[in-house]
């Protein structure tokens, strides 16, 4: 088997319990054109998806999208950002990964990632961060693997995936990186974890 030598992680649901965050964000959105809070199957949609889809999805079928879409870029991220709960032990497995691994984040996040890392004290802990913004067709879609593993100078099978939904195993999958999936155990993967340092029983169980 191919030695690991690089740690890819997604962001909400993985680096960050953001649920509480994304409910508030979009709710607000909501409200803003008098619609109702979201149900929990919208939620997970929105979760795992870019800001743009998550707008276009809840406003399917209202003809305001165009301008909820105007609105969502006008708002100010701030507020949400400390709704944002960093997942246990992140920052100490970051710091014992590095220098022997690569780490970087691939996330349908994008305007705001900037302000996550600065507020949660996670600058310098990442090599590389691939948002929503960089590239032209966000996951699903292995671009922003692609991309990663093209930074390191890696073959697919010399990085994993840190995921938590099924999107995160799509995009794994077709970039034809290691999946492991992070407090879903109903996912398919080749691993799981419930607790980040975890990864370095799998590392050490690649070599």
């Amino acid at each position: 088997m191919s030695k690991i030598k690089a740690v890819i992680y997604d962001c909400d649901g993985v680096l960050f319990d953001s649920r509480g965050s994304n409910e508030a964000f979009y709710n607000h959105i909501l409200a803003r054109f008098g619609l109702p809070p979201m149900q929990p199957h919208q939620l997970s949609f929105v979760h795992a998806s870019t800001a743009e889809e998550a707008v276009d999805y809840l406003f399917a079928e209202d003809p305001r999208r165009a301008e909820a879409q105007k609105y969502r870029l006008t708002m100010d991220y701030s507020p949400f950002v400390p709704l944002m709960r960093l997942e246990p032990h992140v920052k100490e497995v970051l710091r014992r990964l590095r220098p022997d691994y690569g780490t970087a984040i691939a996330t349908n996040r994008g305007l705001t990632m900037p302000l996550v890392i600065k507020e949660h004290a996670l600058e310098g802990l990442f090599d590389l961060m691939v948002t929503s913004l960089d590239v032209k067709e966000p996951k699903p879609h292995p671009e922003c693997l692609f991309k990663i593993l093209s930074h390191f100078h890696l073959e697919p099978a010399q990085a994993l995936y840190v995921g938590d939904s099924e999107v995160d195993k799509l995009v794994a999958e077709r970039a034809g990186v290691c999946f492991v999936a992070y407090k879903n155990p109903e996912l398919a993967a080749v691993y799981h974890m419930e607790d980040h340092r975890e990864i370095f029983e799998i590392l050490d169980g690649r070599g």
